[in-house]
């Protein structure tokens, strides 16, 4: 087995006991995460396998995709569409490296400012957003959707 992809190989073997099981919500969920990873390594102009960083991210993706399908469901009173959506983003983050909390997520923050402050000179304002963001994005690796990050590091700056 190849370091590269461990995690799509966990997908495909999760996906065997899944279709075993009978596990409906599991087995399609797992079988479209690993259509969209195909379609990602064959997206550009060589064919190449994902790395399990790039699998993480078309993960998260996927995520996000359903919760925003979730959201759009719910507000058009259609309930049942909304649930399968969020079973299957909830799937899917079982894939994914637990998530910051509140106060995990200040932490981040205030080691990003620190680090943009020191490369400065000084301590870094609204302006500097991008900088902090990048920063911060980098030690969050994966763990914090970039909506709360965001929120996080703007009311920092301009706190």
């Amino acid at each position: 087995m190849s370091a590269m992809a461990q995690l799509k190989e966990r997908l495909q073997a999760d996906l065997t006991a899944a279709m075993k099981d009978r596990d409906k919500t599991r087995t399609a969920t797992l079988r479209m995460a690993l259509a969209a990873l195909t379609t990602e390594e064959v997206a550009g102009d060589v064919a190449r396998e994902l790395a399990d960083d790039e699998v993480e991210r078309v993960l998260t993706r996927e995520v996000k995709k359903r919760k925003e399908a979730a959201d759009a469901f719910r507000g058009a009173g259609r309930v049942e569409q909304a649930d399968q959506e969020l079973a299957e983003a909830a799937v899917l983050a079982d894939y994914l490296p637990k998530q910051l909390n509140d106060a995990e997520l200040a932490t981040v923050v205030e080691e990003a400012i620190a680090e943009v402050t020191t490369a400065l000179g000084e301590t870094p304002g609204p302006r500097q957003m991008g900088q902090v963001m990048k920063a911060a994005t980098a030690r969050a690796a994966g763990r914090a959707d970039g909506k709360r990050l965001s929120a996080a590091v703007k009311s920092r700056l301009t706190g």
